[in-house]
């Protein structure tokens, strides 16, 4: 299996710009994309990730669209948030966001380790909805290792990969447990296939 590049999802994030009509940056296009969601919208997918990837997220968002899922991200759906300031409101818009999403994935990234939002939706999530949640690692090459912060080693991985017959899929992997299809995981089917 290999993991989705950083080279891939700025890809995914220019095919998404040429869509637009005109050479915009990614946050503007997210920014024009925005929809509005009310308590009873609900998401496939909420996607943590830090800011400062703008390009990425823009990636992974339409990456995780072409799968079929809806996706969750925050400066897209609710951009009156803001994430410089750590405050009761946000926070609280944010965990409705969350519980009104069937998992969570953690786009892993250099950007990640600086983030203060990440580590505490990753925890909220996992304590609400335990075994929805997923780290997804852009990396240089698609077959590097993996080596992110200590905690996120719990989490199953997504992945991409084929099965026997060659047929291409995205996985949500946890090494040497066993594996899900990324459309099941994403609809709140976490139970693991065993290896064979």
């Amino acid at each position: 299996m290999s993991f989705y590049t950083k080279d891939e999802a700025r890809l995914a994030a220019k095919g998404m710009l040429r869509k637009s009509y005109s050479a915009k940056t990614a946050s503007q296009t997210l920014s024009e994309a925005k929809i509005k969601a009310g308590s009873y919208e609900q998401f496939d997918v909420f996607l943590s990730h830090s800011i400062n990837d703008a390009e990425l997220v823009l990636g992974v968002k339409c990456l995780l669209e072409d799968q079929g899922l809806k996706v969750y991200v925050d400066w897209v759906v609710d951009p009156h948030l803001s994430r410089d300031e750590v405050n009761r409101e946000t926070a609280k818009l944010i965990r409705e966001r969350m519980k009104q999403s069937k998992s969570l994935i953690y786009i892993a990234t250099e950007s990640s380790t600086d983030s203060k939002w990440m580590p505490w939706e990753l925890g909220y999530f996992d304590g609400f909805s335990s075994g929805s949640v997923a780290i997804l690692p852009l990396m240089e090459k698609s077959y590097s290792a993996f080596k992110g912060q200590e905690y996120l080693s719990i989490y199953p991985t997504v992945e991409k990969g084929k099965y026997k017959s060659g047929k291409e899929d995205v996985f949500i992997e946890s090494s040497g447990v066993g594996w899900t299809t990324l459309a099941k995981f994403a609809k709140g089917q976490t139970g693991l296939s065993k290896y064979s």
